[in-house]
């Protein structure tokens, strides 16, 4: 039998870049997926044929520069192509649209609200501020407040440091920003009923909360502080789509003798004596490594494949009660040709970025009193997508991929999903881009529908979960996933976690698994402990 230095059980994009940085350094490792291909809800899929579908992620922008150099991912084939803009169209036959071009977004921002469109560079650089902020943490291990190490003192004496140049009220601002939610925190800036809905959404999306929920204001950060080509808050495409990302770590993996098997589930983890050996399969095969790694969320790793009698009462009763509250669907569609958006003018660019059908504050709440009542919204908040006019590849000549993210979806939707309810929730999905747009059902030829009971029974998010975890002030940095666990080592010896369930959380970024990546290979004895180095030699 071949022995592994680590095992990484799962090939989602945190699993494969994990395992590309330790093969760089010179481990051997494994990678096991259950599924039969790699990604995870990072993977490109021919559900219709000839159309390639990004069946759950679906754009990119959070994914580590760092990273993204230091695999070289770029002669492994992956390659961001930057969105141009985004637009909210009104109930009224008008519509807001977002440019990427500055001038031309603040003229359009003029045209609701003059006062807005001052506001919008005070908002603009506030927002970048803090986005310039947080990425300073991304690629760092979180200190242990409780410890009294000479390395978590330095990290800490970082962040002191990193605060240093920010005035009180800033700090105090600062602060504030992690429990506001994001309609008030926009309410400071803007006016117009629609640019407040067009900028809330991103802080709705994947999670179980409302744009008037505390905490709601760091999510929108979250999805901001991203960046293609070093433009910061910018997003892009995949050209292949986001499986492109998975093929190219999976690729950069191999190049170096990295291993990966798919087919493979893993149904525990093997402890002897407070220590990690290896895995067992569903197929009853035991494999052994001096490291074992899961690339799971916290739930499913310590709940599912560990034996509770392995872990400490406090861990097991922390990852119970973990929040993890699935509150997302995705609608992939295959169009027979580009649909027409009459409130547009013709050939606006609008339509290469994000599309939104939601312009109040008001329909955004009422879209989550459904998800709290168990229901699928009628007029659900949606980020809909056509990476086909970017990426022709994905689709026959002529034809499109239309890609749809929808906020809000239940757990359980009044008793338990069904397939005829969760075709109920795509055809509530497609009616309303229909409202908007009148040749769409006429091009309409196939549509993938997935709720969170799809996504959790087949990418093995818990409920659904896009983030592995709520990006809630109780569970980020020191904090995610427990407290006196966020340093991604488990309790039990050898055993790590490289999860978005970790620091600094979900999104297709890279950093989680580049993260725990550092520190087993600090524990291996193969790596200098400055966040910088991922493992090269």
């Amino acid at each position: 039998m071949k022995a592994y230095d680590a095992i990484v059980i799962g090939a989602g994009h945190n699993g494969l870049t994990h395992a590309a940085f330790l093969s760089r350094a010179g481990l051997r490792v494994l990678v096991l997926e259950r599924n039969d291909y790699i990604g995870g809800a990072t993977a490109s899929l021919e559900l219709h044929k000839d159309w390639r579908y990004s069946n759950c992620s679906y754009v990119c922008s959070l994914f580590r520069p760092e990273i993204y150099q230091a695999l070289d991912l770029g002669r492994h084939g992956l390659e961001v192509v930057p969105l141009q803009g985004s637009v909210t169209f009104k109930r009224d036959g008008d519509y807001f649209g977002s440019y990427h071009q500055s001038n031309v977004r603040r003229r359009e921002i003029a045209r609701h609200s003059k006062r807005d469109a001052d506001a919008s560079i005070r908002f603009d650089a506030d927002l970048m501020k803090w986005c310039r902020l947080i990425r300073g943490f991304l690629l760092r291990t979180p200190p242990d407040p409780s410890s009294f190490k000479i390395r978590d003192a330095m990290e800490f004496a970082y962040l002191l440091k990193s605060f240093h140049s920010l005035s009180e009220s800033q700090i105090y601002e600062f602060i504030r920003f992690f429990t506001m939610s994001i309609a008030e925190y926009l309410e400071q800036y803007f006016e117009n009923d629609t640019i407040l809905a067009h900028f809330s959404g991103g802080s709705i999306i994947g999670t179980g909360l409302g744009v008037y929920s505390p905490g709601t204001a760091y999510v929108l950060l979250h999805h901001a502080m991203g960046d293609v080509d070093g433009n910061v808050g910018s997003w892009g495409f995949a050209r292949g789509g986001m499986g492109s990302v998975s093929s190219a770590l999976a690729s950069s993996l191999r190049a170096v003798g990295g291993e990966i098997r798919t087919n493979a589930e893993v149904v525990s983890i093997s402890v002897k004596r407070g220590r990690a050996t290896g895995v067992v399969l569903a197929s009853g095969e035991e494999l052994s490594a001096r490291a074992v790694i899961s690339n799971l969320d916290a739930k499913r790793t310590f709940l599912g494949l560990l034996d509770s009698c392995d872990l400490p009462d406090d861990l097991v009763r922390r990852a119970r009660n973990f929040k993890i509250r699935g509150s997302s669907g995705k609608v992939n569609i295959a169009l027979d040709g580009m649909p027409d958006f009459p409130a547009l003018p013709k050939g606006s660019p609008l339509t290469l970025g994000h599309m939104h059908f939601t312009d109040t504050l008001e329909r955004l709440e009422r879209a989550y009193d459904d998800w709290k009542d168990d229901r699928w919204s009628q007029d659900p908040y949606v980020d809909m997508v056509i990476p086909t006019q970017y990426d022709p590849s994905m689709s026959p000549p002529g034809k499109h991929m239309m890609s749809v993210f929808v906020q809000y979806c239940p757990v359980e939707a009044e008793g338990g999903w069904t397939d005829s309810k969760r075709d109920a929730f795509g055809a509530a999905v497609i009616n309303q881009i229909a409202d908007y747009s009148p040749n769409f059902k006429d091009l309409l030829l196939h549509a993938e529908i997935r709720t969170p009971r799809e996504l959790e029974a087949e990418v093995g998010l818990t409920e659904g979960n896009i983030f592995q975890g709520e990006l809630t002030l109780d569970q980020l940095m020191f904090n995610r996933p427990f407290p006196g666990y966020a340093q991604y080592r488990a309790p039990i010896k050898n055993m790590y976690m490289c999860s978005s369930s970790n620091h600094p959380g979900g999104g297709v970024m890279g950093a989680p698994g580049a993260n725990s990546a550092r520190e087993v290979l600090i524990d291996f004895g193969r790596s200098s402990t400055t966040p910088e180095d991922f493992g090269d030699d």
